[in-house]
């Protein structure tokens, strides 16, 4: 006797292993064929089969895929794409509740009332399908089951406040794509699921979540139909979806679908809403909760005995009633649609003239519409193949491989990639039909290699904006009270478990600047418990760092290498000021300690080195009385002292006191009294930063250059800053001081009274033009007066003729003009630092002459003025009119172009007045003129040519102003020699 097929309905909520157990039942039979409602889940449950049974017997079968081994025995298909009449043992369809649904309703219809195995079919899905299936389905067995856990609703929390493992549900692309960024910079960030990913984007978006690697999920409705996933908790974004026509609320019974996701096998579940959506009613969270809906009374439905004779008797077919109650006539499909539009084409109308053309075109229209652009669109494409499959027998090679080429690409963004996706998944559904290309396993190998190089890089894509790895990775680690492994390489960047998360500057961490919001207090705790042991092995290693690897800057900070690690503050004494450690305070107190007490050995021992004549002086206890006072004032102005500020003091000291202050290398200068061990560009360097501090001052002045006589003197410095420098300010320029002291010994021997004019020695020291040093006199009291004379040829310089004769305006070899510097004599070097000698400054107490000045500071400046060298006078220049040859100084145009003029400058002192109130008084020296002489300025200048009756006589100077003359008690060079020679 033949057994009667068994038909039973699995019914009952989400989570109650319904799904296991039609697998289970599959497996048993030796064929076996089970319908499923996403291509995703179509994909999982092949997945789970071949584990059990090898592949070799497992087929998989949707509209773009098609796996299907020559000894298949268990067939794994989409609803729509379920083959008819396969006979096989065992068959069941899941998610039968979807028969209701407006636009796949008719599919699981026909489904339900034509398919069946040979030995058993299952339906699988909501208990609100056991009436429409007890009248459709005569003698149906009803099997209900249990949910494994329970569900509980939470009401409304908002999306930073969703605890791990939650899945939020939105109903659009833009939506799900809002979310996952708003989870991105909050909580790290979350895969993401639609059903519009191929199953290996899918696949790889979920191990995303599965493996911890995301906390969240954001999905659409697309999760409700069978996945599987480790989901605590659901909140629903929205409680309303477009459904192709309309816009319209999810109804208890979807929403349960979605929501019965949370809680795997024995786990409890929660769910909810978040965003914008309202708190669900209190009827529909408890009908949710208990699993209690409303009865489904309709089912939808389109007539499956298609007639083929004609285009219209098809669409007539599909377009019939019925008169079972519990039926409906489905909406019309994409499909039909289709239909209807290719219909009105003359050439489409032509081609499908029988019954195997008609058919032909029936199933190019049911490929899906996987671009949404438009139905014209889509009804183009679907006249251009079929076209080729009426009149070719299928999709030409060069086509297809245009097509399949144009897509093969893997550059741009999320939408570009996914519509790529769409695009190819057309062309594979036509790879998939069985004759409708030419090489079929080429083409299907190929369309799918392109589809999963575009499904990667879109995963790739979504994972680079949705998910923030390193937040990721940290919040998990610090949930689970890991300890976190930190590393710093040699450029200071930290990463921690792998990930980058900012730099470490000395002793204080950089945080990275792109983290925002959450992701930033993120990043901050775990990095600050990760660096906490490499904070103390950094400080062991800076207390142990030699002094050459710690150096100031010249706004007081204080620097190991290229990083900050402080800064310096005024302290009770200019020359001990005090550390502050730039020192995180989660590295503690122990190592801000450790920083702060090296840095403060390194300050000391930087000042005890560089201002060793401050400290010895400071500590001479053999210096009594005014010495003693004098030392004092030294050590307050840190070795440079305008003497103008102490010139009483100065009067008063004796010869032994100032031998005593002499002995630690203090100098008097006219200008200055100052160290000039201390003009070294080190200590200078330092003095401004300690007289800053001690000033108060929030922007320090910055030293000079090294080996500057002169400097710029920028409106914004003042006066005591450019002593602090170790210059002084005179017109628009500032010299330094040694150099000026040098420069006043020069002066010296010249008439100041009377006029004189700068000696190339003059300028060779100051670097300077004429005019420079013009505007430089000018600033230390002189008057400046320009004028032009004729250039006087030298009465030795001649020409030599081939006789051998000389002309005038030819120096001979080996000879330089009177005046300027020999051409083998060294141009002026300013010295350096450690050639310092007693005695090389001179002023009213120097030991020695300028010429014993033979060590200055280190000299890189501007270049002393020199003359310019002679031209090679290889040949005698040709006359251009008579084509002649014209020796030189014998110039036809001589007495035509005139005299070659030169500037010159004469310098007059006008700095002081006399307490009468009259005109300044000088003595000349050498040929000077007397204190009878003319006014200054009045007259011929000295130098201005030959005087009348006779060649000028060249003007001759003294070392030394001859002792029958007075000194100018008005002139700064001169006047304090009165008092010394006083004394003596």
């Amino acid at each position: 006797m033949e057994m009667r097929s068994r038909v039973a309905a699995v019914l009952g909520p989400t989570n109650t292993g319904k799904t296991h157990y039609a697998i289970d039942r599959m497996l048993g039979y030796r064929t076996g064929i089970i319908g499923l409602p996403l291509r995703l889940l179509a994909r999982e449950v092949y997945d789970k089969i071949v584990a059990a049974r090898g592949p070799g017997v497992v087929a998989l079968v949707t509209g773009e895929e098609r796996i299907v081994p020559p000894r298949a025995a268990y067939w794994v298909c989409t609803v729509e794409a379920m083959p008819e009449g396969m006979g096989t043992d065992f068959a069941a369809i899941d998610e039968i509740q979807l028969c209701a649904d407006p636009e796949r309703g008719h599919v699981f219809t026909d489904r339900l009332l034509r398919m069946r195995g040979t030995h058993e079919t299952l339906f699988m899905g909501s208990d609100t399908m056991r009436g429409p299936i007890a009248a459709l389905v005569p003698g149906c067995e009803f099997m209900a089951r249990e949910r494994m856990s329970q569900l509980s609703y939470l009401g409304s929390k908002k999306i930073s406040r969703l605890r791990p493992r939650s899945a939020i549900v939105g109903f659009s692309v833009e939506n799900v794509y809002a979310i996952a960024e708003l989870l991105r910079r909050q909580k790290g960030g979350a895969a993401v699921v639609m059903g519009a990913l191929s199953p290996r984007t899918r696949n790889a978006q979920v191990e995303l979540y599965q493996n911890g690697e995301v906390d969240y999920l954001v999905a659409t409705d697309a999760i409700g139909m069978g996945l599987n996933l480790d989901i605590d908790h659901v909140a629903f974004s929205s409680l309303t979806k477009f459904d192709g026509r309309r816009m319209r609320p999810l109804a208890p019974n979807e929403l349960a679908q979605i929501a019965g996701r949370a809680g795997r096998g024995m786990s409890h579940g929660t769910f909810g809403v978040t965003g914008e959506a309202p708190p669900l009613q209190e009827d529909v969270a408890e009908a949710i909760c208990n699993h209690r809906f409303t009865p489904i009374k309709k089912l939808n439905w389109r007539n499956a005995k298609l007639r083929f004779g004609s285009i219209d008797a098809l669409i007539a077919s599909l377009e019939e009633g019925t008169d079972d109650p519990i039926l409906v006539k489905a909406r019309e499909a994409d499909d039909l649609q289709a239909l209807k539009e290719l219909a009105t084409r003359a050439e489409v109308q032509a081609r499908a003239s029988d019954a195997r053309s008609v058919q032909l075109l029936w199933d190019v229209c049911r490929i899906p519409d996987f671009r949404g652009i438009s139905h014209a669109e889509h009804a183009g494409l679907l006249d251009v193949i079929f076209g080729y499959l009426h009149e070719k027998g299928g999709v030409p090679d060069d086509f297809l491989a245009r097509q399949v080429h144009r897509i093969d690409r893997t550059d741009g963004d999320i939408d570009t990639l996914s519509k790529r996706l769409a695009y190819i998944r057309t062309w594979t559904y036509v790879a998939q039909r069985k004759g409708w290309v030419g090489d079929e396993e080429h083409w299907r190998d190929r369309t799918r290699a392109v589809e999963d190089r575009v499904s990667d890089a879109l995963h790739e894509r979504l994972t680079q904006r949705f998910v923030d790895r390193r937040t990721s990775v940290l919040l998990r680690r610090l949930k689970q009270k890991e300890a976190l492994l930190a590393e710093v390489n040699d450029k200071g960047e930290v990463t921690v478990e792998g990930e980058f998360v900012g730099r470490l500057e000395g002793f204080r961490f950089r945080q990275d600047k792109d983290a925002q919001g959450q992701e930033a207090k993120t990043l901050k705790t775990a990095s600050m418990q990760a660096l906490a042991p490499h904070f103390h092995l950094r400080a062991d290693r800076f207390y142990n760092a030699h002094d050459t690897e710690i150096d100031f800057t010249e706004q007081g900070g204080l620097m190991w290498g290229d990083q900050a690690v402080g800064k310096l503050e005024k302290g009770d004494d200019a020359l001990k000021p005090r550390v502050v450690a730039f020192v995180d305070e989660e590295a503690g107190p122990d190592v801000r300690q450790k920083v702060e007490r090296r840095l403060q050995h390194f300050i000391d021992r930087k000042i005890a080195a560089l201002f060793e004549p401050l400290i010895n002086i400071q500590r001479d206890e053999t210096l009594t009385g005014l010495a003693k006072g004098f030392a004092f004032r030294m050590v307050e102005a840190m070795g440079v002292l305008p003497r103008g500020l102490v010139a009483n003091d100065v009067k008063e000291l004796d010869q032994d006191a100032r031998g005593a202050l002499r002995k630690h290398g203090l100098r008097f200068g006219q200008f200055t009294v100052f160290m000039p061990l201390l003009l070294k560009p080190a200590p200078t360097r330092l003095r401004l930063v300690l007289w800053s501090l001690a000033q108060g001052h929030d922007t320090f002045p910055e030293a000079p250059p090294p080996g500057l006589v002169t400097v710029p003197a920028e409106a914004g410095t003042s006066n005591d800053a450019f002593t602090v420098m170790g210059y002084r300010r005179a017109g628009s320029r500032a010299i330094r001081i040694d150099m000026l002291e040098r420069l006043a010994d020069m002066v010296r021997v010249e008439d100041s009274r009377g006029g004189f004019e700068a000696k190339a020695d003059m300028l060779s020291i100051t670097g300077l033009t004429l005019e420079q040093f013009a505007d430089l006199m000018q600033g230390l009291g002189y008057r400046a007066e320009k004028g032009e004379r004729a250039k006087e040829k030298p009465v030795d310089q001649v020409v030599p003729t081939d006789e051998g004769v000389a002309h005038e305006g030819q120096v001979p070899a080996g000879e330089a003009p009177e005046g300027a510097p020999a051409p083998d004599a060294p141009v002026f070097d300013a010295g350096q630092p450690d050639a310092v000698e007693a005695g090389a400054l001179t002023g009213e107490d120097s030991e020695s002459p300028a010429s014993d000045a033979a060590e200055a500071i280190t000299d890189h400046g501007e270049a002393p003025i020199a003359a310019e060298p002679a031209q090679p006078q290889d040949e005698a220049p040709v006359d251009k009119v008579s084509g002649e040859e014209t020796p030189l100084g014998t110039a036809p145009d001589a007495e035509i172009a005139g005299p070659e003029m030169e500037t010159f400058y004469t310098f007059t002192w006008v700095g002081t007045r006399t307490r009468g109130g009259g005109k300044p008084q000088g003595q000349g020296h050498g040929q000077g003129r007397g204190r009878g002489g003319p006014p200054k300025g009045k007259g011929k200048p000295k130098g201005k040519g030959p005087r009348e009756g006779g060649p000028k006589k060249a003007q001759s100077f003294e070392a030394r102003p001859q002792k029958k003359d007075k000194i100018d008690p008005d002139n700064p060079f001169a006047a304090a020699l009165q008092g010394f020679k006083g004394k003596s």
